[in-house]
């Protein structure tokens, strides 16, 4: 049974603990972390994000494209330790705690049915950028939870998200975002995009 801290809308604990149906059937906001593997790709002046396809047999959004590395913030730890853990669980990676950049914190909210019963889906997240340049075949997917991964452009897999013509499970606000991020990034550590992501507006 997993059990999950509630939170405020600044992300502090309520100081109620909630097992993780539950928090899913009452639209509890509880805290998750994200973690968006990025590459650069020189060759095109521009950077690819890793999407993971959900397993089949998950309890909510089967087979939808996803978040790099994400979970649910067990009760009495933080975001960064889950964030580590997830990426070592998910993808076999052994991250050290300073290697995940963090870049903002997001709540987002969806509600939609999955096997007959409503899944309300409210998150307060700790959203972190995490260089790789690690080919799929060379990553430990957990199957549990993962089909697979792919590597993606960053604005192809913006105007995927808009368009809708990508099947994903992504806060299309949270991403949007993240690719200011990603483009803030790469100048700062003196490795500025050729390309950024075309503007909506």
């Amino acid at each position: 049974m997993e059990m999950i801290d509630l939170r405020n809308r600044d992300g502090s604990r309520t100081g109620e603990v909630k097992e993780r149906t539950l928090v899913h059937r009452d639209g509890d906001l509880h805290g998750t972390s994200h973690v968006w593997l990025v590459r650069r790709r020189p060759d095109r002046g521009s950077a690819d994000v890793l999407l993971q396809k959900r397993s089949a047999d998950k309890d909510s959004f089967p087979g939808y494209y996803d978040i790099s590395s994400a979970g649910h913030i067990p009760a009495g730890q933080d975001f960064l330790e889950s964030a580590v853990r997830e990426l070592g669980e998910e993808l076999g990676i052994a991250a050290k705690p300073e290697e995940p950049h963090f870049l903002f914190s997001h709540i987002g909210y969806h509600e939609q049915e999955f096997y007959g019963s409503l899944f309300k889906n409210h998150e307060y997240s700790y959203v972190y950028l995490y260089e790789c340049d690690l080919e799929p075949q060379e990553m430990k997917l957990q199957d549990s939870e993962v089909e697979s991964v792919l590597w993606i452009d960053y604005r192809e897999c913006l105007d995927g998200i808009r368009n809708n013509t990508l099947k994903h499970c992504i806060f299309a606000d949270e991403f949007e975002k993240l690719a200011e991020g990603i483009e803030d990034y790469f100048r700062r550590t003196g490795r500025p995009l050729a390309c950024a992501a075309v503007s909506d507006t």
